[in-house]
């Protein structure tokens, strides 16, 4: 039986990457990657000489049925996405829910910018919710609401495009973490409520990948 690998990958510190991840990606016959350019980086970075597919949410079906016919005839894959742990606000799961009848699915767990964040929020992080990526337009009221309405402590991401219209739109009295190019040489947390948070972000410079906590007042 052909064997699919969900291998995690650094979401900025490349020495985050397991041996187990590098093992895997170098015994592979293909690797499937959201960014082929920025995952070939990483494989020269660790020589690892296995031939890269692309293959992000954008792909067209005759990709996916390439997939099929590798995996169908004996092949290994493993699949990665740009930065941390594939399933994870990508279109892995499609392919695992494509595939897994057929192929054994294996994860090669490692670093996310979700538990990252949940390592170092002091907040309690035995339950909480993740929403990803809050919508553009369509459905973005109701995406506020499930964050003040949610018992436990929200997660969501965001891009340093939208960060500040994001944190406007949040209780400016939440409790709130955010992390910025966490594992990355200009990493920064920020703590407090969420208006000290916008405060403290507009005197940097805004680039980057955000990750924040939410706690809801009296929760």
């Amino acid at each position: 039986m052909s064997k699919l690998f969900v291998v995690a990958t650094p979401i900025g510190n490349l020495e985050d990457i397991s041996k187990r991840a590098i093992e895997t990606l170098q015994r592979v016959d293909f690797i499937l990657a959201e960014d082929t350019r920025r995952t070939q980086k990483l494989l020269n970075t660790f020589n690892i000489k296995t031939k890269v597919i692309s293959y992000h949410q954008h792909s067209k079906l005759q990709k996916l049925d390439k997939i099929l016919k590798l995996l169908k005839g004996g092949n290994d894959l493993a699949l990665v996405t740009d930065a941390g742990t594939p399933g994870i606000s990508d279109p892995g799961n499609k392919l695992v829910a494509k595939v897994a009848s057929f192929v054994e699915v294996i994860p090669i767990p490692g670093p996310s910018a979700i538990t990252a964040i949940a390592s170092v929020a002091g907040m309690p992080m035995d339950r909480f919710l993740f929403l990803g990526f809050p919508p553009h337009k369509r459905k973005r009221k109701k995406f506020f609401e499930k964050i003040e309405k949610s018992e436990y402590p929200v997660i969501i991401y965001e891009s340093c495009y939208r960060i500040l219209k994001t944190l406007g739109e949040l209780d400016p009295d939440f409790k709130i973490v955010v992390g910025r190019e966490l594992t990355k040489k200009f990493e920064r947390i920020y703590r407090g409520t969420v208006k000290e948070a916008i405060k403290e972000i507009q005197k940097d410079k805004i680039k980057g990948e955000f990750v924040m906590v939410i706690q809801q007042n009296g929760k």
